[in-house]
């Protein structure tokens, strides 16, 4: 999204929408979730982040940056996914092959 689409009003009607109740709203395209959704989802609370200084190379750092606000809550859930993937890899009986 460039910077001319997010100055533009939005044309949704905030009052309708405010309007609604759940009853009538339409999630009739909405699949239900399986059951295994629900097996596999967990809680994360992240902890206390802890402040450093980082050499990271500029086109990443710029990528980052260009995600919006968050971008080091986003850097940093990137950052978790790389680690759990590597210790669950360590864990797993494939990875002693």
């Amino acid at each position: 999204m460039n910077a001319t689409a997010m100055n533009k009003p939005s044309e949704t009607n905030w009052d309708r929408v405010d309007a609604l109740d759940d009853s009538t709203i339409d999630t009739s395209d909405v699949p239900p979730l399986p059951e295994s959704f629900f097996t596999r989802a967990r809680l994360r609370v992240p902890p206390s982040p802890v402040a450093l200084t980082l050499n990271v190379d500029s086109d990443v750092i710029r990528w980052f940056k260009a995600q919006g606000d968050t971008w080091e809550q986003r850097m940093n859930a990137a950052l978790r996914l790389y680690v759990e993937i590597h210790e669950a890899s360590k864990r797993s009986p494939e990875s002693a092959a």
